[in-house]
């Protein structure tokens, strides 16, 4: 006898929608981890900030619930009712976090606020924005 040793795909029937704003979160995720912020001392070291600093972590927190939400309800339908506005708020959470603490420090600031600051504009104009017939590539049927 053989048994199957298919494994089960969790983002297989993800639509495309949600799929788009998990990898928005994903790299919102990612860039709380790079540097935000380089200081340069006299030349012989230098120090980098990441973005799990101070308000930075409500930043990461809200790239992480906007990354959960895309599980909840039918993953096979675009976001809708109060799924659709709690991802879109968590990522205007992390949008408006990351642009205060670029505004608090501007000087030094280095790629990940800016990697950030674009997945948290991204992740909010993809949920929130775009309709989901924009993201297929099929024209829409009039």
């Amino acid at each position: 006898m053989e048994q199957s040793t298919q494994q089960s795909n969790p983002f297989q029937n993800l639509h495309k929608q949600k799929l788009y704003a998990l990898i928005a979160a994903v790299v919102g995720v990612i860039a709380c981890f790079l540097p935000w912020w380089s200081f340069g001392y006299t030349g012989l070291y230098s120090v980098s900030v990441n973005g799990l600093h101070e308000l930075g972590i409500l930043a990461f927190l809200g790239f992480i619930a906007a990354g959960a939400v895309c599980f909840l309800g039918d993953k096979t339908k675009p976001f809708e009712g109060q799924f659709k506005m709690i991802a879109a708020g968590a990522f205007a959470l992390a949008a408006l976090i990351t642009l205060i603490q670029f505004l608090r420090v501007t000087s030094g600031a280095s790629f990940g606020i800016w990697i950030s600051l674009i997945a948290g504009i991204a992740g909010a104009v993809i949920v929130y924005i775009l309709k989901p017939e924009q993201l297929n590539n099929k024209p829409p049927q009039s």
